[in-house]
């Protein structure tokens, strides 16, 4: 008897079965198709994606050996073009390195690709830090220290990756700008600071004892 219901169960749900194929059948087949166009389609671009890494890397590499041989136009004209046409991590090494040598004969273009690299939050607060204190570098001899100040004050929070050089370059700032004030707030918070690194240290022990001779003198 059991036998006889475990049948009539079976072709319930085989019934079931047909009326609902027939009814969705199509839906479940077009899923099917667009699922397998989806997965093809992202191993494509995976694909094409890692050629372009590949070739951006070889290109990476001919331009670095042109900075090598000492030919920095065309370095620069070579990192350029890979900051315009690359992958994104290699746009934004090639950015980088293009600023870097741009620094040496122009130091307004190049601190204009720093604060662009700066800005783009895309890039990860420590790779934008590292931009926002290369800018600040060349800056730091003839800028104001309001704008110093402006530029690397956020960095020199306890948690960001270069608040040493950051505080570092304020206090130098600070001095050249004789406030005072400023000046000791920012070397007093990096010979606090247990981590300050010990070139940094020394050099501003050394900015504290030319305060001294200039107000003696």
């Amino acid at each position: 008897m059991s036998d006889i219901f475990q049948e009539v169960d079976e072709e319930v749900r085989r019934e079931q079965l047909r009326k609902m194929w027939e009814r969705h059948g199509k839906y479940i087949i077009a899923a099917c198709v667009l699922v397998v166009a989806a997965v093809g389609g992202w191993r494509y671009y995976e694909w094409q994606e890692a050629k372009k890494a590949g070739e951006t890397g070889a290109r990476f590499e001919v331009a670095a050996n042109l900075l090598n041989e000492g030919k920095t136009k065309e370095a620069e004209e070579a990192f350029a073009k890979i900051a315009a046409e690359g992958t994104s991590s290699y746009r934004m090494l090639a950015r980088f390195r293009e600023a870097g040598e741009l620094a040496r004969r122009d130091a307004k273009a190049a601190v204009a690709i720093y604060d662009q690299l700066a800005a783009d939050k895309s890039h990860g607060t420590v790779l934008q830090d590292l931009a926002a204190v290369r800018a600040g570098t060349l800056l730091v001899d003839t800028a104001p220290y309001g704008d110093i100040r402006q530029r690397l004050e956020p960095l020199a929070a306890q948690d960001r990756a270069f608040r040493h050089t950051a505080r570092s370059m304020l206090a130098f700032s600070a001095w050249r700008a004789s406030d005072v004030t400023a000046m000791r707030r920012w070397t007093e918070m990096i010979l606090a600071d247990p981590e300050t690194p010990p070139g940094t240290r020394g050099q501003i022990q050394m900015l504290l004892a030319l305060s001294d001779s200039d107000k003696k003198s």
